[in-house]
């Protein structure tokens, strides 16, 4: 057990516990689930239905944490409803896709009353009683509208709420704290500090302009009710990171950890050194159980997912208030609803109009390799004693390509698996799915990645209209060669000579004789640096569509970063990312309205994830006994 949990069950294990009187408790007692863990189902579920309670309680049979007297945490917030929620969550969606994601993303938009506090499971009800209570006393002096003032720090965006009308907001947070320390035992503090509604935090400076152009975009004036609501978190978790499972994924080995598209994962990052490449350990929200997971099975999840609603109590400026649960229907007329569903969807097909008007960049890594199946010493899997190759499975390419030299040169540059060539191939047909088109294609001149980029254009269906620009600048970190040389390349004439589709007529910004063994990390990020701002540079910003550039899992970040204008990362966090990068990892730049000023956008199309495949042998599985 972890030092910190450790000290969570020495904290609670002591106090003394009240009685309840709750009416969703007795028909769990009935069907025969204890009272303490009952009462955790019931808080667990924010306490809305029965039904809920026995889902969770069948959910979380196996979990090893059910009899664990911890409760959890509890925080009041301020919401804003109505045409004001919305502008604030377009805003949320645009700045990640323009600027990525950063603090503020974690959480939806609000102004926080009381910050995260515990209460015993027994007695949360009480809490429901004291905001109900509260919020009536505080209905008739509650702001009719409340002014907010846009502020901005190289770290900060957010609205200020004016100081007359954030005095009866602390009032009401101080009346909070204080019925619920005395009635339910629980220690809040009220935020007491200057209330404000965060729009983004901790992103980096260069982003500001950006951030303040779509935040000016905000009418603070919009209609809007607010709501004081109870959210609550398990406490276990909060240093945890939170994923999102993309696909069902059914356990091989008995630490494995089965999960179901849309579940949500706790994952500590300090707690991975005994997890394989590619695999993570964590921790199911929907079981409680713990297991080994695929990563490239998941996407980096919010952190407010995981809480659960409680309580919300919605102040009337009409002098009507009421205490209602999730499941009630929103305070927005359903013709108001539509009319902003109808906005948004014109708004976004407009948008989609003028993207397609923009150049993009699409990046990404080449598709499965030989080697990478069969290990260091493929070459000699598929070679007769005369030398002469043959298939010895069928992930094997149906040929090698022909070279003035020996077979022997494939070894420092493989060919694709067949299980690439598909997966190449697939990746054009999806980009032709959604009519994305590439004008320019520059390749690494790894064979792979050549490869790569002669099927992507099949499945794109352009492979006799656009040619492939051989760039040997775009070849991966030298440092990484097992050979501690540059590979035997083939050359254009030999490319062209086996079929391939290569503009002849291109000549690279870097020769081959310019790419130095073992290099650097700051030259290999300088030269990748260098190469993306002349290929752009060497494409008409006039001419609209994509320029595709089919490199290495080393290439991704620093071409991307360095056209985007962010920092490189530093090597030993480079050395991590890169083993996070799949087979057709990919990454999409977009030019803004200012010339050459781009930024990451999310890719054109999905990613493509499959498990493995091993090898099998009838008669030894089959036959033996």
């Amino acid at each position: 057990m972890a030092l910190a949990e450790a000290q969570l069950y020495a904290k609670v294990a002591n106090k003394p516990r009240g009685r309840s009187t709750s009416a969703l408790l007795e028909p769990l007692l009935a069907k025969g689930f204890p009272a303490h863990i009952a009462q955790k189902a019931l808080v667990a579920t924010g306490q809305k239905t029965i039904e809920d309670a026995v889902k969770w309680l069948h959910s979380h049979c196996n979990d090893p944490s059910l009899d664990d007297p911890i409760p959890q945490e509890y925080a009041l917030y301020l919401c804003p409803r109505g045409r004001l929620q919305s502008r604030l969550q377009d805003f949320w969606k645009e700045s990640k896709r323009q600027c990525g994601k950063n603090r503020a993303h974690e959480v939806f938009p609000h102004v926080t009353l009381c910050d995260f506090f515990t209460c015993e499971d027994q007695k949360v009800e009480l809490l429901y009683d004291i905001l109900k209570q509260v919020g009536d006393s505080f209905s008739q002096s509650f702001p009719p509208s409340i002014s907010l003032t846009l502020h901005s720090s190289p770290s900060y965006l957010g609205f200020f709420i004016d100081d007359s009308q954030a005095n009866v907001l602390k009032e009401f947070a101080v009346a909070f704290s204080s019925e619920a320390s005395a009635l339910a035992d629980c220690h809040v503090k009220p935020s007491l500090k200057q209330f404000h509604l965060t729009l983004a935090h901790r992103f980096s400076p260069h982003h500001l302009k950006t951030l303040e152009q779509l935040a000016k975009g905000i009418n603070p004036g919009e209609p809007c009710q607010w709501v004081a609501a109870l959210y609550s978190r398990d406490m276990r978790f909060v240093h945890y990171q939170r994923l999102r499972a993309l696909f069902q994924y059914k356990p091989q080995n008995i630490d494995e950890l089965m999960i179901n598209a849309g579940d949500l994962i706790y994952v500590d990052p300090r707690q991975q050194s005994d997890a394989s490449e590619g695999w993570v350990v964590g921790t199911s929200h929907r079981t409680g159980c713990r297991g080994f997971l695929p990563e490239n099975y998941t996407e980096r999840a919010h952190e407010a997912d995981t809480w659960v609603k409680h309580r919300e109590y919605v102040f009337d400026t009409a002098s009507r208030s009421s205490t209602k649960t999730e499941k009630e229907p929103s305070v927005k007329p359903n013709g108001e609803a539509h009319s902003l569903s109808m906005s948004r969807s014109v708004t976004n097909v407009l948008s989609l109009q003028k993207a397609a008007l923009r150049r993009g960049v699409l990046v990404l890594r080449h598709g499965e390799r030989v080697d990478q199946v069969f290990g260091k010493s493929w070459l000699q899997q598929c070679l007769t004693a005369d030398g002469k190759y043959y298939r010895p499975d069928l992930n094997f390419p149906p040929s090698l390509p022909r070279q003035k030299d020996s077979l022997k040169q494939f070894e420092c540059d493989p060919p694709l698996s067949c299980c690439g060539i598909f997966q190449s191939r697939l990746i054009g047909e999806a980009l032709l799915d959604q009519e994305v088109t590439v004008s320019y294609v520059y390749s690494s001149p790894a064979l792979r990645c050549v490869q790569t980029a002669q099927h992507i254009l099949q499945g794109l269906k352009l492979n006799q209209k656009v040619r492939i620009r051989v760039e040997p600048g775009l070849f991966e970190w030298t440092k990484w060669e097992a050979s501690r040389a540059i590979p035997n390349f083939m050359t254009v004439a030999e490319l062209v000579e086996a079929s391939y589709n290569i503009d002849t007529s291109y000549r690279g910004s870097f020769p081959l004789s310019s790419l130095v063994p073992s290099e650097s990390y700051e030259d290999y990020v300088s030269r990748s640096s260098a190469v993306i701002k002349q290929i752009v540079s060497a494409c008409p910003s006039k001419g609209r569509g994509v320029i595709l550039i089919v490199g290495h899992g080393s290439s991704l970040a620093p071409l991307t970063r360095a056209l985007t204008g962010l920092p490189s990362r530093d090597s030993r966090g480079f050395a991590q990312m890169m083993q996070k990068i799949p087979s057709l990892g990919m990454c999409f730049c977009e030019e803004q309205k200012e010339e050459n000023k781009w930024q990451m956008v999310n890719p054109p199309v999905k990613t493509l994830t499959h498990g493995a495949n091993a090898a099998f042998n009838w008669r030894n599985t089959i036959m033996e006994d």
